[in-house]
């Protein structure tokens, strides 16, 4: 008789724990959620404010500035609390183009597709005469053209032969086996749906510092030999320019991340049909004739700003606890910032919008926080996770560090949400499970291991707090819009920023309404 009640018993806890343990989802609000964000979605408007009106939106410039302080109104309207601009971030000089034209005037005249880099300095005037190629891509090649580039065009690198017909379409979703093979990897370093990886915080910087160096060392070695204008090819076809900074870097500065327009030459970008075609008929020996001229206007350096904004918590426990959406605000400036990332700053604002609209009540305080910087080194958000949460080059940490509940971001592209990366953090997953489960129609179902970088979340994750980015088709993000002219309003699919939106928004709420906070993983050490 015992044996039998004790099996019982047993029955019962095997019954019981499972439902005891399974995260709960709020199905009625998640309902109000998709009907505000599906019906109602004001993404698009959003989009067309920080991109056709404030774009781009370059570290330092008069946009920037523009366009932060237009979000912070507009969630102002919204009735979120305590919107403002927060200072961190880029505080180095801003770099507005006035005007520029790179021709060639023989042997045909033909007006080229360019763009100047960010941070060049102006030409003296219009620059003419006959480029010359170049091979320089360290200080190895110095000394081949020591004394021999004074004055001189230099067109740096080759254009490549392979031609420019696409067979395949540019833009790409993720496959059912690609997402299946993401969601089976058993480690975080395993690159199967996201190139970038996420190193540690020692890594990072020392991967950034030697990136800037060897391209600083090469500026500055055309600034010494006296070059007139470098133009260099855009690694994309069809007439894509992707267009970053000009190399100029003060790397020994203490602030080696600011760009320093003295320490470089005029430059500039072609379209890599044009440049190619300059490239043949020098190498034939065929005489060209070009003119260059830009005129910029380099401003005095000023503080950086973060947008933030809260739907604050009612819990009396739990309201001084935090959970923070949030992605990078600033843009290069070729095209207008849309994808990168106008697109993720929209739908976090939006997903705070659907919030505020449906009346919710979270427990915990609700905060978005909309970067500066992160094109320039994450300078905004690694300046508010010292300011806030911790040092991770000491692990001195601030009392705000326990009070953050998990930290979500949005910046790859315009692709729709697929799931979330959990940055080797396997505790979540049974959460992150349950949350997801509502979305699947929607294509959301995919938890992958992977830790990935290239973005603010990883400042989060330097100091040991859960900070996950999600994951995105990759649309046409690395083939047509990062970093590039066509990164327009045109580039984005309103349908992806409105289930974007959606999926943000229920996430970070059940995250505000949970008893505890998300997990973590161990503190990382000191500077590693």
């Amino acid at each position: 008789m015992k044996q039998t009640i004790s099996l019982v018993l047993l029955f019962s806890l095997v019954i019981a724990l499972p439902l005891r343990a399974q995260e709960p989802v709020d199905h009625n609000i998640i309902a109000r959620i998709k009907q505000e964000g599906f019906q109602n979605s004001q993404v698009m408007d959003t989009l067309f404010y920080l991109t056709d009106v404030h774009g781009p939106r370059l570290r330092g410039s008069a946009n920037y500035k523009a366009a932060a302080e237009w979000a912070v109104q507009r969630l102002g309207q919204w009735g979120l609390s305590n919107a403002q601009l927060e200072a961190g971030g880029y505080n180095g000089r801003g770099w507005t183009v006035n005007r520029f034209n790179v021709e060639m005037v023989e042997p045909q005249y033909q007006r080229f597709i360019a763009m100047p880099l960010a941070w060049s300095p102006a030409t003296k005037g219009v620059v003419s005469g006959q480029p010359m190629l170049a091979q320089i891509n360290s200080p190895a090649d110095f000394g081949k053209y020591r004394g021999k580039l004074r004055g001189a065009i230099v067109m740096l690198g080759n254009a490549g032969e392979k031609p420019t017909t696409h067979f395949a379409a540019d833009a790409k979703r993720f496959t059912d086996e690609e997402l299946k093979r993401g969601e089976q990897a058993q480690h975080p370093s395993e690159k199967i749906l996201d190139e970038y990886d996420g190193p540690g915080y020692a890594q990072s910087e020392k991967s950034r510092r030697e990136g800037l160096a060897r391209r600083a060392l090469v500026s500055k070695f055309l600034l010494d030999e006296g070059v007139a204008a470098v133009l260099r090819p855009s690694p994309l076809d069809s007439a894509n320019l992707l267009a970053t900074d000009a190399g100029g870097f003060d790397i020994n500065a203490a602030n080696y991340k600011l760009p320093v327009p003295e320490l470089t030459v005029p430059s500039f970008v072609l379209a890599r049909e044009h440049y190619g075609r300059v490239q043949r008929l020098l190498e034939h020996n065929l005489p060209v004739k070009l003119d260059l001229n830009l005129q910029v206007t380099i401003s005095e350096a000023g503080p950086g700003y973060n947008v933030v904004a809260e739907l604050p918590g009612v819990d009396p426990q739990l309201k001084d606890e935090v959970v923070m959406l949030g992605g990078h605000f600033d843009s290069w400036h070729a095209g207008t910032g849309a994808t990168d990332n106008a697109a993720g700053s929209v739908v976090m604002m939006e997903a705070l919008r659907i919030l505020k609209a449906i009346g919710v009540k979270p427990r915990r305080t609700i905060r978005l926080a909309l970067w500066d910087g992160e094109e320039g080194g994450h300078l905004g958000s690694i300046t508010y996770v010292k300011n806030h949460f911790g040092d991770p080059a000491t692990m001195q940490l601030k009392p705000e560090h326990a009070k953050l509940a998990g930290y979500f971001n949005l910046d790859n592209g315009t692709g729709r949400i697929r799931g979330v990366y959990l940055q080797g953090n396997e505790a979540v997953r049974p959460i992150f499970e349950r949350w997801l489960q509502p979305f699947h129609y929607l294509g959301a179902t995919t938890l992958a291991i992977q830790s990935v970088g290239g973005t603010d979340h990883l400042d989060f994750d330097h100091v040991g707090l859960p900070g996950f980015q999600f994951i995105q088709d990759p649309v046409d993000y690395e083939s047509r819009t990062h970093h590039t002219n066509l990164d327009v309003y045109e580039s984005v699919l309103p349908d992806d920023l409105k289930q974007a939106a959606v999926i943000v928004a229920s996430f970070v709420y059940h995250t505000a309404m949970r008893d505890e906070k998300l997990q973590r993983k161990p503190l990382p050490k000191p500077g590693s």
